[in-house]
């Protein structure tokens, strides 16, 4: 049994990032859909719907505001990250069942899909797929597109680049990886595709950007959702980059050159799929 408390892993009030001048962040707790709101400037027509990374144990959108808000301004949209809940407290499918509660009451909210993107990095990017394959199995409309940063994809952890890779990752390393599974599984299976969206059909979903970096340990998770996504019809764009950390473009606030191209990229990526045609 791996034991993980909530203590050890809230992250460290400094990480918390603060506003810069001009930014709009607008906290949303309705009793069933928590998180936030990132702008620029108020009554943006397109959104981003932002699920964020932390393995399925950590984090918030707080902390993510250096993405978030990055984004709202590369995409001139509005960006909503939800805060869904964590494990081990609340393990698979907690957070599924949140980020799919999210996405309806965006609808609710008057949010066109065709107006709409979903993202998100790391677990963030799987439960992205997964989120998307609730939708499309509900009936549900789907977003205009999709993008994954260096998304966890596959629970069983069999990707050649677990063990490939661990001595080049300067985040993580892949018997870590394997440790972590569980805790968010919860003794549910790991080729359950809406815990590992590797496993699942993901015929008719919209558009799929992916970046990821080669030196990475989940390098393969990347690679091989797109290969499959390809297999079902799914027009996708693999973008591999070299040596650089784990969803580097959280650096792009801090100036780092390859995180800036990618924001602008994903920016660009959430222009032409929500333009009117």
């Amino acid at each position: 049994m791996i034991r993980v408390t909530r203590k050890k892993l809230e992250p460290p009030k400094f990480l918390l990032s603060i506003v810069p001048h001009g930014a709009i962040i607008t906290p949303v707790n309705n009793g069933v859909v928590k998180g936030e709101w990132s702008a620029w400037e108020r009554n943006r027509e397109k959104t981003i719907y932002y699920l964020h990374g932390g393995g399925y144990v950590a984090l918030s959108p707080e902390v993510y505001r250096n993405i978030t808000l990055g984004l709202a301004k590369s995409g001139d949209c509005k960006v909503f990250s939800i805060d869904y809940r964590l494990a081990p407290e609340h393990p698979f499918p907690a957070a599924v069942e949140d980020a799919v509660a999210g996405y309806k009451w965006l609808l609710k909210q008057n949010v066109n899909p065709e107006k709409l993107i979903i993202g998100g990095d790391s677990a963030g990017g799987g439960l992205t797929m997964a989120t998307l394959i609730s939708l499309r199995d509900q009936g549900i409309p789907l977003p205009a597109g999709a993008f994954c940063l260096s998304p966890w994809t596959d629970m069983a952890v069999t990707g050649k680049s677990i063990d490939e890779n661990t001595k080049s990752d300067v985040m993580f390393y892949g018997e870590g990886v394997r440790r972590m599974a569980p805790v968010y599984l919860g003794g549910a299976s790991p080729s359950n595709p809406l815990a590992s969206p590797l496993y699942g059909d993901l015929t008719g979903l919209p558009p799929l950007l992916i970046y990821v970096s080669d030196s990475e340990v989940l390098r393969d998770d990347s690679i091989r959702l797109a290969e499959r996504a390809r297999a079902c019809g799914v027009r996708t764009d693999l973008r591999v980059w070299n040596g650089l950390p784990h969803v580097w473009p959280a650096l792009a606030r801090f100036g780092v050159p390859e995180a800036k191209t990618v924001v602008r990229e994903i920016g660009e990526f959430v222009k032409s799929r929500t333009s009117d045609l």
